[in-house]
Formats: structure tokens, C-alpha cells, sequence
């Protein structure tokens, strides 16, 4: 059945359409402050780490410990995106990364050992396994639905300029206060300042899923991504290529023992990535992928895993500079193209539990990822474990582009192109879209 006849093409909606948006705006700006105190955090945290015990394992453990409470709670806090209301449950995180903030301050003042920091990241991955769903599933709800992939798109320009300035801010702020302690008592106060411009938003979700509590729902996000190939096919994508590919996790080896460029270099390798996939994220905005976006897709990421291996085999810092601004803007396709399809192609009720189930794929990716860079790092030496994640990633696309056939059929993602909203009779959740392909 149809649910809504929405006109606007991505050839008609202008460029900056989603900041005509009030409730965008401000949750825009709380978001990036709040990613700019978790990028910034996260440099000073690696760091730190590294300092303390000089073994690569231990950032992967980091890691770990981020990402193992996203995969014990992902899927309540996903139904819970879609019981409560979602602008309160992403107010009640932002205090929870503050507090976290603030822990790590006083651990850090009064004499950091390993153990409490780990204890405290554990945390954050709890508050990220919360505020994820409820974050994504939020943002459908403050634009209408013609505008919603220029939204898409802008909001990964901004989680990437905040990903640029934070890791750089951290770096710079961990040299000239010679300590953690500064940079995660100022991540404490941009989280305050997230939560309020979040406080003052208008909109209100209230509860999104009607039916009662019970395993069926709750298991309706996994279900359904399951169901629908070309959502798992990207999602899944992004998951094995990150976990191969991701070379974050050992950019405190490369700043300290291979390019010898410190802690700000460091802040500098870090904000690299973010700064190609910003600048991809703008040029996306304003030229919209048009036909082909799972071949898109495909490509993007075949791109990232070349990238990778130049940055593994490098020993130049401006070379290095390079590879990680390639891996960044090649990635962006990828997310743009993922974030989209999640969205777009799911029920309103349903998109915190999908989201959730994305996340965790995403947290996977990333947490997980750094813990595998980590163990392989200590058992290969940190260049092979990265040439070979990037060779891995190569590999991975070549089996996604055969496995999955309505991923690489993706043709257009605009909610006005002609894109069916049908009810799958065999469904108990309701709408499934069906996305148009160039079939």
C-alpha cells in the first residue's frame, strides 16, 4: 500500500534543503559537539593507553570493551528506541557520556591505571548502544521524508568535519596540557552543551510500537533487515570490510614507531579520514548519487581496502596524510548509501530496532575491528596486519557483489522516485519497501 506521495526527486530538492529545519538544526549542533568530545576523548584515551603499557593489544582491548556491551544490549535498546520516547532517551545519554567524561577526568588526576579506564569505556559502550538507535531513529522525524536523504547526507558531513576537528583538538589540547585530564574535562563540557541544544527541540516521538512487549518484537529488527537482502547486503558489507580494513586502531603505532610524528600527528592521522569523507559527504550533497548506488557502493569500498594498504606500507607522513584521506572519502559512499537504504526501506515503528540491528554491525566494524588490528598487530607486526586487512577488504567486496545481487541492482535511493511502499502479505511487521532498481 501506499503510505505517502512525496513529489520531491533528488533533482528537485535543493542542496541545503534539511537546514530549512529548525529541530535539525539544533540536533545537528548537539551532535557534533557531542562527537567532537568523543573524537577528542578517544585520542587522549588511546594515547594514553599506549603510554601506560606500550603493547598494541591493549588498544585493542579498548575497543572491545566499547564494542561487547553494544552486542549484549543492542537489541533492547532498540525496542526501547521504539517504546520511548527518542528525543529523551538520547538527553538521558548525553548525561551518561558527560559522567563518563568526568570519571575518566578524576581516574586521570588521582593516578590512571589501565583497569578503571577500561571500566569506564565499558560504560560508554553501554551509553552507545542506547543513544545509537535512538539517534538515527530520531532523525525521519525532523524532516519530511522528501528531504530526508539530503539530511542523511549533510549529517555525515557533519559527524565528519566534527570527526576532523575532534581527534585534531584532542591531540593538540593532550600536548599542551601534557595529560589526558584537560582534554576529558572539555569533552565533559561539550556533551553539557549537546544536551542542551538537544532539551531544546520540539519534536516528541512518544511510543512508536503499539504492540505489546514480547520476544516476536523485540526480534522484528533482526527479522526484517534479515528479509530484506539489499539492507543486509550493505550493512553486512560495511561490517567484514571495517573489520579487515580498519587501520584507526593502529594509528598510535604508526605516530609513535613508524612516522615518529607524536601525539598532535597523531591527532592529525586521526582527523585525515574524517576530512576526505567530509569533503565526499558535501560533494554528495550537492551531487547526489543519481543511478547505480549499489555499484557505487561496491566500488567506494573496494577503493577503501586499496587505500589501506597503501597507508600500511607507508613510511611517509605526507603519503600516509593521503591514504587515510582516500580511505575516508571512499567510505563515505558507503554511508550514505547505508544510511539511506536503513531508513528509507524501513516501517516508522521499526527503525529504532533496525537501526539498533545496523549499529551493531557498525559497532562491529569499528570496536571490534580495532580489537582484531590490536591481536593481529601483536601477532604479525602492525604493517602486515594492516596490508592484510586492506587485501581482506578486496576480497570481501569481490564476494559481496556475487552473494548478494539486489545489492549490486541498487539503482536509486530517493524517496520520490518511484519507490513502492507495498505490505508483504507474510509479514508481521507490517510495510516493507520495495527499492527501486534499474531493472
Amino acid at each position: 500500500m501506499y503510505i505517502g506521495n512525496v513529489s520531491a526527486t533528488l533533482d528537485s530538492v535543493p542542496p541545503r534543503a534539511a537546514f530549512g529545519h529548525r529541530d535539525f538544526r539544533l540536533f545537528q549542533s548537539g551532535r557534533a559537539l557531542s562527537i567532537v568530545g568523543t573524537e577528542m576523548q578517544s585520542v587522549a584515551v588511546g594515547w594514553q593507553i599506549f603510554e601506560m603499557t606500550r603493547r598494541p593489544l591493549d588498544l585493542g582491548y579498548a575497543g572491545l570493551v566499547q564494542f561487547l556491551p553494544g552486542v549484549v544490549l543492542s537489541i533492547i535498546a532498540g525496542h526501547a528506541a521504539d517504546r520511548f520516547d527518542r528525543r529523551t532517551m538520547l538527553l538521558v545519554c548525553y548525561i551518561s557520556y558527560a559522567l563518563c567524561s568526568l570519571m575518566l577526568f578524576f581516574e586521570t588526576v588521582h593516578g590512571a591505571s589501565v583497569l578503571p579506564i577500561f571500566a569506564v569505556l565499558t560504560l560508554i559502550g553501554i551509553t552507545r548502544a542506547f543513544s545509537g538507535p535512538s539517534s538515527q531513529a530520531l532523525l525521519p522525524q525532523i524532516v519530511p521524508e522528501a528531504h530526508f536523504s539530503n539530511a542523511v547526507t549533510w549529517g555525515a558531513s557533519i559527524f565528519q568535519v566534527a570527526t576532523v576537528f575532534g581527534p585534531a583538538l584532542g591531540g593538540v589540547i593532550y600536548g599542551w596540557a601534557g595529560g589526558a585530564h584537560v582534554v576529558y574535562a572539555s569533552s565533559a563540557v561539550l556533551y553539557t552543551l549537546a544536551f542542551l541544544f538537544v532539551l531544546n527541540m520540539r519534536v516528541r516521538t512518544g511510543r512508536m510500537e503499539s504492540k505489546r512487549a514480547s520476544l516476536e518484537t523485540l526480534l522484528a529488527g533482526v527479522r526484517y533487515v534479515w528479509n530484506q537482502k539489499a539492507i543486509f547486503g550493505s550493512i553486512s558489507l560495511d561490517l567484514f570490510a571495517v573489520l579487515l580494513g580498519g587501520a584507526v586502531a593502529l594509528l598510535p603505532v604508526y605516530a609513535q614507531d613508524i612516522l615518529h610524528i607524536g601525539p598532535r600527528g597523531l591527532g592529525v592521522l586521526r582527523s585525515m579520514p574524517a576530512a576526505g569523507a567530509a569533503l565526499m559527504a558535501v560533494l554528495l550533497a550537492y551531487r547526489p548519487m543519481r543511478r547505480n548506488s549499489g555499484w557505487l557502493m561496491l566500488g567506494g569500498v573496494a577503493v577503501f581496502g586499496l587505500a589501506t594498504i597503501v597507508f600500511g606500507f607507508s613510511h611517509s607522513v605526507m603519503l600516509s596524510l593521503i591514504a587515510l584521506f582516500v580511505v575516508g572519502a571512499s567510505d563515505m559512499i558507503s554511508i550514505v548509501v547505508r544510511s539511506t537504504l536503513v531508513q528509507i526501506a524501513t516501517p516508522p515503528a521499526m527503525r529504532g530496532r533496525v537501526s539498533a540491528v545496523s549499529l551493531l554491525f557498525i559497532g562491529a566494524s569499528n570496536e571490534l575491528g580495532q580489537f582484531e588490528s590490536g591481536v593481529t598487530a601483536q601477532w604479525l607486526g602492525t604493517v602486515p596486519a594492516v596490508v592484510l586487512g586492506g587485501l581482506g577488504t578486496l576480497v570481501i567486496v569481490g564476494m559481496w557483489a556475487w552473494m548478494f545481487p539486489d545489492l549490486r541492482r541498487l539503482d536509486r535511493l530517493d524517496a520520490g522516485s518511484g519507490t513502492d511502499v507495498v505490505e508483504k502479505p507474510d509479514a508481521d511487521f507490517a510495510d516493507v519497501t520495495r527499492i527501486k532498481t534499474g531493472e
